[in-house]
């Protein structure tokens, strides 16, 4: 078997949100790469909720991403958000990655009946319009990115004030809204669009790091469909809005 050169990237000590933009950059250019790219995590010291978003979506949709020598506040950090990271072997030079290993998800949905399937692909179907609410750029690279593979047309806006402007003059097909805003925070993007007739049906999603009951109860007492919370498992959040898109 010829083995295959790894592209190795070290993360640095402190990885916030001030160095999201710059992991975000860098990581668009080598997972465009042939070569699989595994990040050397293990001179982690902090790694805050912008860059654990960022390796959960960066690995969606591939399996030759991962995270090799994970320190322990690297681990930690993961682990305080219940979640896990995409693991790559222990960094060996042009090591070959087991590729059988991966779960081999390619988002494609299954049908049972062929029929179905082939009438599926013959008939063009409209991408659904989603408009993502949230201060984070970080956060909203991100939701765009997970969103746009998974086949769906994105809208930004940076701040509540800006999401019910973009609801003025466009229609879309679900708004998906962080709570902790400048000029309007969430709960407040909630109860104006629910207050327009036009829009009492329209699925509204909240995703914020807020994970208390009674901020939940007042989310889904302003008119939220429902409720996530960051950082998001990209392919979960993909299916809950399938589920509640119209």
């Amino acid at each position: 078997m010829n083995s295959v050169s790894t592209d190795v990237m070290k993360l640095g000590p402190v990885l916030d949100l001030a160095a999201a933009e710059n992991l975000l950059l860098e990581l668009r250019e080598r997972l465009h790469s042939a070569a699989p790219l595994y990040l050397d995590a293990s001179s982690v010291e902090t790694l805050t909720l912008p860059c654990v978003q960022l390796i959960l979506s960066a690995a969606k949709g591939t399996g030759t991403f991962g995270v090799a020598n994970p320190s322990a506040a690297f681990e930690g950090a993961f682990a305080d958000f219940g979640l896990d990271f995409p693991r790559a072997p222990d960094l060996v030079p042009a090591q070959e990655p087991d590729l059988e290993s991966q779960d081999g998800n390619d988002g494609t949905i299954a049908a049972d009946d062929q029929n179905v399937l082939d009438n599926t692909i013959e008939e063009p179907v409209m991408s659904k319009r989603i408009l993502t609410i949230d201060d984070s750029k970080t956060i909203r690279d991100m939701l765009g990115m997970t969103l746009v593979d998974a086949g769906f047309e994105v809208i930004q806006a940076v701040d509540g004030r800006e999401g019910v402007e973009v609801m003025d003059r466009e229609t879309v097909d679900l708004v998906i809204t962080d709570i902790n805003m400048p000029r309007m925070n969430g709960y407040e993007v909630v109860r104006d669009l629910r207050s327009r007739p036009e829009l009492k049906g329209l699925p509204i999603l909240v995703l914020t790091t807020e994970s208390d009951t009674d901020k939940k109860n007042l989310a889904r007492e302003a008119g939220a469909t429902g409720w996530m919370v960051k950082p998001f498992d990209p392919d979960r959040l993909v299916a809950t809005v399938r589920k509640v898109i119209p």
